[in-house]
């Protein structure tokens, strides 16, 4: 469903089992950067109105995901924290060019947000099949939902947004440079790496 060239290596959510605190903090900034993406999209493309209206229900659905792990790692007794770069992130915004017209820009933006919850989705099933901790999977497993739906609502405004055929084609070499950069990526203490 989600169109992954590579599957993350099983044994990922092994070091994130062993390493909790750490994929709670990071996967607390992600929920934090998931809403400011959405704020960010309404800020630069306000004349879009269904996606406004679409990223001003997602900014408040990602800020309701951090205050959930953000309760959850004070409830374990962890700290938050301070972000760390999101390497896989810094390295899909690498694959298109820069510049562009507006639309192309978008629909740049809207592909690498969507790729993003897609491998989020496929890292929380993960958890949410490996975890020890039962309640902890259950939470995990309840946030994948959330994640699919987000990938192919940003996967839908690429393709109502652009030439489907384009989007497409653009969604599949991206898929491929993802694959590449998760064979570095794959096996870190990291929702992404």
């Amino acid at each position: 469903m989600l169109g992954l060239k590579l599957p993350t290596d099983p044994r990922w959510a092994d070091i994130a089992g062993k390493n909790i605190e750490d994929i709670l903090v990071d996967h607390a900034y992600c929920e934090q950067k998931a809403a400011s993406t959405a704020i960010s999209l309404i800020v630069t493309y306000p004349e879009y109105s269904e996606l406004v209206t679409a990223m001003t229900a997602l900014a408040r659905e990602e800020m309701g995901h951090f205050k959930m792990v953000h309760d959850r790692i004070l409830n374990m007794g962890f700290k938050m924290g301070w972000d760390r770069k999101d390497e896989y992130v810094i390295k899909l915004r690498e694959f298109f060019p820069k510049g562009g017209s507006r639309a192309t820009q978008l629909i740049h933006r809207l592909l690498i947000a969507g790729l993003i919850e897609a491998r989020s989705c496929e890292r929380f099933r993960l958890l949410s099949e490996e975890l020890e901790d039962k309640e902890l999977a259950k939470f995990y497993r309840d946030l994948m939902v959330s994640e699919a739906n987000h990938y192919t609502m940003f996967l839908k405004f690429a393709r109502k947004y652009g030439d489907r055929e384009i989007v497409d084609q653009k969604w599949d070499d991206l898929l491929q440079f993802e694959a590449e950069v998760m064979k570095d990526l794959g096996n870190k203490e990291s929702i992404h790496g």
